[in-house]
């Protein structure tokens, strides 16, 4: 008896760890990269909150999620996404954990390491990604060369 009782409280426990609200964003953010990898665009997008916006790269790139979505899909049915690997990511949450914030660092085989920031909420028990900002982090000691030339880029003074 002492024996199932142990294994039943066990199997709550791991359960409960499962569906932890860490590892339920975890699983997002995981998700968000493989969905991208394999173009499986439905199942990306279901992942972003009605209000989301994406932040690419490109200054121009401030992407509302129909739009978003609207050129991700037409991408993803070429049968080609976009592949991003995480390799360090860090979670913090709201004192009434209905909202998270995230930086993690994600490596891309062309582009190199890159940093992806944003925000998810609480949706009807769903976590839902409301902001991603995907950025190419410069050293500080190439920053003003690269900086002249993206002003130089944009026409700016």
């Amino acid at each position: 008896m002492q024996r199932i009782l142990f294994i039943l409280v066990l199997s709550l426990l791991i359960g409960y760890q499962n569906n932890s609200p860490h590892q339920a964003v975890e699983d997002v953010l995981n998700n968000l990269h493989l969905y991208a990898a394999e173009a499986k665009g439905q199942e990306y997008f279901d992942l972003f909150a009605a209000d989301a916006i994406f932040f690419g790269t490109d200054i121009g790139e401030r992407w509302e999620k129909n739009a978003f979505q609207e050129y991700g899909l037409a991408r993803f049915e070429t049968g080609k996404g976009w592949t991003y690997h995480m390799t360090e990511r860090n979670i913090y949450f709201s004192d009434d954990d209905q909202t998270c914030w995230f930086d993690e660092l994600v490596r891309n085989d062309k582009y190199g390491q890159l940093r992806g920031t944003g925000v998810l909420k609480l949706v009807d028990q769903d976590w839902k990604i409301v902001q991603y900002n995907l950025v190419l982090p410069i050293p500080n000691d190439l920053l003003p060369k690269y900086a002249q030339e993206i002003k130089e880029f944009y026409k700016e003074e």
